[in-house]
């Protein structure tokens, strides 16, 4: 089973030597089959350059060029386009993820589930350095998607998540340009009916740059999304099920 991990990357020249080389010694070491896709998102910085100079010693890495429009959810939306795995994830090219976790998820999905989504706060997951105001409204939101939704899931606005590929194009198609992608992609397959696995995971605040999240931007776009979801869940009549 090919592993595609996703890296949606704006001026992250600085974070993403230490990112790939994790990646590519972890999955090289597990021997589990791989590419290394990273997005650069019409970065304006060395990112291209550095890619180019990283690509001589990690066969598995490939890269292509978001030209517009761009912004997280682009980005992503334009790496799920192209990358040529069995199963795909989602990784930050600050490395707040773990490779280590994605091993994790990977041997989780092999036990047949549709997807596996990660929580860093269920028992065995942790944040370090988690900013003290968005721990808040992250509690906040996902204790309003849990609810609206009624399901024990906590974590949905993780983008830290692996999906089959077949599970993948179930989603589609893509509506969020934003950061609110990780939440539609764990809605829709919980929604349409796919089956997941939840495995505790961490997070570690960036060591460089700054975030590209807007928090006062995306309430209004999250909250769209839920209510798209919403809206699937109880009127569409089983339209999206999985068959």
């Amino acid at each position: 089973m090919k592993l595609s991990v996703v890296i949606p990357a704006y001026n992250e020249a600085e974070s993403l030597p230490e990112t790939l080389r994790s990646l590519f010694s972890t999955l090289t070491r597990e021997q589990i089959p791989h590419e290394l896709l990273v997005v650069n998102d019409n970065s304006k910085d060395t990112t291209e350059a550095v890619l180019q100079s990283l690509a001589e010693e990690m066969p598995s890495l490939a890269w292509v060029k978001n030209s517009g429009p761009n912004g997280f959810g682009y980005a992503v939306r334009y790496g799920l386009e192209r990358y040529s795995g069995d199963c795909v994830a989602v990784f930050m090219a600050d490395m707040s993820d773990s490779p280590e976790d994605l091993v994790l998820f990977y041997q989780k999905l092999a036990e047949g589930y549709d997807c596996v989504f990660g929580s860093r706060f269920k028992k065995g997951g942790k944040v370090i350095d988690y900013p003290a105001h968005k721990l808040w409204i992250n509690r906040f939101a996902n204790t309003l998607v849990r609810v609206t939704f009624g399901y024990t899931y906590n974590d949905t606005t993780n983008a830290f998540k692996l999906y089959r590929r077949e599970t993948m194009e179930g989603l589609k198609p893509f509506l969020s340009p934003h950061f609110n992608l990780t939440l539609e992609l764990p809605l829709k397959a919980i929604v349409r009916g796919y089956t997941y696995a939840v495995v505790p995971n961490s997070w570690t605040n960036r060591k460089h740059g700054v975030s590209k999240l807007k928090i006062r931007e995306m309430g209004s776009r999250y909250f769209f999304i839920m209510m798209y979801c919403f809206i699937e869940k109880y009127f569409s009549r089983g339209d999206f099920k999985k068959k």
